[in-house]
């Protein structure tokens, strides 16, 4: 089963009461899923391998570490996803960045692929996939289902926020995905929206309705 890893870090629990708050205009709710973005790089990084490589300082020679091993790729579920990527990118700015596209299908009521572009060697990549809200699940699964069917293995999730009922069905669905938060929150309500959450990440990210 994959882990779930709740990203608490205190500014990261700092910035998130002033994301969940409904009086948070559009620029500052932007900036601000930015900077927790970028704590959670951080964190999803955290087992990263390292290998060991000479260096010269102004002083001597000396052994120093370096990333090494699988290239990272960010994949963000559109269009709310979009709003964490220049985050990650901060933090790893040598990522490439894919998008895939999720829209409802009015008959199945499941999300329906409309649009995906990854990098060339994304089968090669530790890739990301980057969306704020993980509710019921059927947006992640589809995503993860659709890089898996593209024969890509290495693949991790990272969401903002969190519903018990959204994680679970990640895990059941895809059992070899870790999937990174930084707030588990209480439930979905009735209209499949986290409680208490924040809204519709995309529409405060966008200033849309």
């Amino acid at each position: 089963m994959g882990k779930l890893f709740i990203c608490d870090h205190p500014m990261i629990q700092h910035k998130l009461t002033f994301i969940r708050d409904k009086n948070t205009n559009t620029k500052d709710f932007r900036e601000l899923i930015d900077e927790v973005a970028t704590f959670m790089a951080y964190e999803i990084t955290r087992d990263l391998p390292l290998q060991t490589v000479k260096v010269e300082t102004p002083v001597a020679v000396t052994d120093a570490k370096i990333v090494s091993g699988r290239m990272i790729g960010l994949v963000p579920i559109l269009r709310a996803g979009l709003g964490m990527v220049d985050g990650i990118l901060k933090m790893i700015p040598s990522a490439k960045v894919g998008h895939i596209g999720l829209a409802r299908d009015h008959e199945t009521l499941k999300p329906k692929e409309y649009y995906i572009n990854l990098p060339t060697d994304a089968q090669e990549r530790l890739l990301i996939v980057v969306d704020p809200m993980l509710a019921t699940g059927g947006s992640a699964i589809a995503a993860i289902q659709s890089l898996k069917e593209r024969g890509c293995e290495h693949i991790k999730l990272m969401c903002v926020i969190a519903a018990p009922e959204g994680v679970k069905a990640v895990q059941e669905a895809h059992p070899d995905v870790d999937i990174y938060i930084a707030a588990l929150d209480q439930c979905l309500n009735e209209k499949g929206y986290i409680v208490p959450g924040l809204g519709d990440a995309g529409d405060r990210i966008f200033g849309t309705n």
